[in-house]
């Protein structure tokens, strides 16, 4: 099957010049960060939720293992591979618009992932998603250019409060070029500008991979549940190495479109 480049394949799956307001774009250049409300029905909320818990269940000792296992929390990990009714997260139009704006087109899926920090767990340092520089790939952040190589979105499975493990984030932390982990005392510590993700399940908050984040302690009696959707550079490796893990059957349900995205 011949590629589709991924300015065709955006376009084809509804990604236009307007997808995003100019507000919403300023927010994420200058705040590092998007709420995007009501993204997914509530419907679309419980299928997730239901799929990812049989997920769960049925991978047991082995689930996140093809990216990454969290002690306190319950990962998935290729998720792409798990399903039909993960599609309309990854290829969903207004929140490729926002990826495409911070990467400014050059894009592929990097990994699609899940995340739920159970009950007196999920807490986390504050840190960024990848390394600032990519020697010979990207350039730092700091640098006047202030091009970014990856991009993530947290889609909340649950409503996001104070008391159930919100994430936390530091407006503007993507210009500064710095990893919290070492630039501050206490990466765990409240930091004084941060703010929580706080929102109804089925919104969206995407954001630059350089802001600083990280989850907060769950202290309800429920898993708090999200999935992570994480893009990057086409020539910056993926997180999940979607060619080595491409399932037949994912095969034959993609469009060419959909395969750029992937870039399978």
């Amino acid at each position: 099957m011949k590629t589709m480049d991924i300015g065709s394949a955006l376009r084809a799956l509804g990604v236009r010049q307007d997808t995003l307001t100019v507000a919403e774009k300023e927010a994420l250049d200058e705040n590092g960060y998007l709420p995007l409300p009501g993204v997914l029905t509530p419907e679309q909320v419980q299928a997730l939720r239901a799929r990812l818990q049989a997920l769960e269940e049925a991978e047991g000792e082995e689930a996140g293992k093809e990216v990454h296992q969290e002690a306190g929390t319950a990962r998935l990990a290729n998720l792409v591979n798990k399903g039909p009714i993960f599609d309309l997260i990854w290829t969903h139009p207004k929140v490729l618009a926002a990826m495409s704006h911070v990467l400014r087109g050059d894009l592929r899926l990097s990994s699609l992932n899940s995340r739920a920090a159970l009950p007196g767990e999920g807490l986390q340092a504050l840190h960024t998603d990848g390394a600032y520089q990519i020697p010979g790939v990207a350039p730092s952040p700091a640098d006047s250019s202030k091009r970014y190589y990856a991009c993530n979105s947290i889609w909340l499975l649950n409503d996001f409060t104070h008391e159930n493990g919100a994430t936390r984030l530091v407006p503007g932390s993507h210009k500064l070029g710095l990893d919290p982990r070492k630039h501050l005392d206490d990466a765990q510590a409240p930091h004084p500008d941060e703010i929580m993700v706080l929102g109804e399940a089925g919104t969206v908050f995407v954001f630059n991979a350089q802001t600083w984040h990280g989850g907060t302690l769950n202290r309800s009696s429920e898993p708090r549940r999200a999935i992570h959707c994480y893009y990057c550079w086409r020539n910056v490796p993926q997180q999940t190495d979607q060619r080595a893990l491409f399932r037949p059957e994912t095969a034959a349900r993609l469009s060419a479109a959909q395969r750029a995205v992937l870039d399978v």
